[in-house]
């Protein structure tokens, strides 16, 4: 028979029930951590979100930054090669390539001295010259970080053509200037025994009428004087051009009678001749006796360059390069002959400067004459065995005619009376310096 005793049973109810209730409390504590853990885990969720978003912007925005960079260095006209701290290329733009005449692919990894010695450009001259023809100038920088530590070098190739031609074209200014005024005065004193010569062989003529041989000797003199007169005229001409008489005319019309002053050339030669005038530029401000001349020394200047056959192609247009009141017009003359060699170029324009037994050099240098006094310019472009092609710029309005009439040299009143035909009196030049 089991005896029960009810103190012992009321302890195990009452240890129960305590257990319970601190399995109760703790799994409360649990349920309250869980959800503060709950709580702090969205949270984090949500900062994690943010700062996705934000990093996913950041990354957009370096992006874009980094293709708007790109974007810029690839669209510079001056070439960009970037070289690491051993020297070798890490990266190029597109005009990097350009200038160096090689792809990226050949750029990235090498050195810059083979670069730039495939690319021929490993001279000491200033400026170096591209296998495509353009000037460049070769400038390096060192790139430093923003702690100031060594991170590389930086390589500039920039293009100078453009300085490069006004630099040439201030030279020949200053070169012509200076052998005009040299070439006018000697012309001045040559011109004043001239006409005394020229006085005393009309007097002999006069006098020998009845002795044909010896009137022959002194007609010779006088055309030997008339043809040095011819000569002369074209140095004082060269020197200082009139070019005070201008007025609008056709430019087709002007075009046409060059080339009728010059058909004896053309008729002897196989020439296909070309007109392209512009409707815009159907009116040209010059003196029209100075621009027939211009005209007819470059028409005879090409016709010469293509002994065999060739294309002469006269042109004018109106470009939108801007002159001190307007536009410009621009007339070229063109030919597929034999070109000019590099260096001759920029000889062409020198008076006595040609490259024909028969000529004497002032053909060229009459016409940029003329140009210069109409307030424009002329340029030339040439390759070797495919032809040539002198452009003239021309302010395309009155102001153009605003120009300073020239004091002209004449002979001396008393030496020149013999000459009264000779004084004033204007003669085409048809001779040229061809190559």
């Amino acid at each position: 028979m089991v005896n029960i005793h009810p103190v012992s049973a009321t302890a195990d109810s009452d240890l129960l029930h305590d257990a319970f209730r601190s399995f109760d409390d703790a799994a409360a504590t649990l349920q309250q951590s869980y959800q503060t853990l709950t709580s702090r885990l969205e949270q984090l969720d949500v900062e994690l979100a943010d700062r996705n978003e934000a990093l996913g912007l950041n990354l957009r925005a370096n992006e874009e930054l980094r293709e708007h960079l790109t974007a810029i260095v690839e669209s510079l006209s001056t070439g960009l090669l970037v070289m690491d701290t051993e020297g070798t290329i890490t990266r190029c733009n597109q005009a990097g390539e350009q200038f160096l005449g090689l792809t990226r692919e050949q750029i990235i990894g090498r050195s810059l001295a083979d670069c730039l010695k495939e690319a021929q450009l490993d001279g000491d001259a200033y400026p170096l010259t591209t296998q495509q023809g353009a000037a460049v100038a070769l400038s390096q920088r060192a790139l430093q970080t923003s702690e100031g530590r060594h991170a590389g070098s930086l390589v500039l190739i920039q293009d100078v053509t453009a300085v490069r031609e006004l630099e040439d074209r201030l030279q020949r200014r200053n070169r012509l200037a200076a052998m005009g005024e040299m070439v006018g005065r000697i012309a001045h004193e040559i011109r004043n025994p001239l006409g005394s010569i020229e006085l005393f062989a009309s007097m002999l003529r006069r006098d020998l009428n009845g002795v044909p041989a010896l009137r022959g000797y002194a007609e010779h003199i006088s055309s030997s004087v008339h043809m040095m007169n011819r000569l002369l005229t074209n140095l004082l001409l060269y020197t200082k051009p009139d070019c005070s008489h201008g007025e609008w005319h056709g430019t087709e019309a002007l075009m046409l009678d060059a080339l009728t002053l010059a058909a004896h050339a053309v008729a002897n030669a196989r020439i296909d001749i070309r007109l392209d005038v512009d409707p815009l530029a159907s009116q040209i401000w010059c003196d029209a006796g100075q621009m027939k001349q211009v005209l007819l020394n470059l028409i005879l200047n090409s016709i010469h360059a293509m002994p065999g056959s060739g294309t002469l192609t006269l042109s004018a247009t109106l470009t939108g390069e801007q002159a001190p009141g307007g536009p410009s017009l621009r007339l070229s003359v063109s030919d597929t002959g034999v070109g000019i060699p590099a260096s001759e170029r920029s000889r062409i324009f020198d008076p006595f400067f040609t490259t024909r037994d028969e000529g004497t050099g002032l053909g060229l240098a009459i016409v940029h004459a003329i140009v210069e006094g109409h307030r424009g310019r002329i340029d030339v472009e040439s390759i070797e065995g495919r032809g040539t092609t002198f452009t003239i710029m021309l302010p395309h309005h009155r102001e153009a005619d605003r120009v300073e009439t020239p004091e002209l040299l004449a002979f001396d009143r008393g030496a020149g009376a013999g000459l009264p035909a000779m004084i004033g009196e204007r003669h085409f030049f048809e001779e040229e310096t061809s190559a």
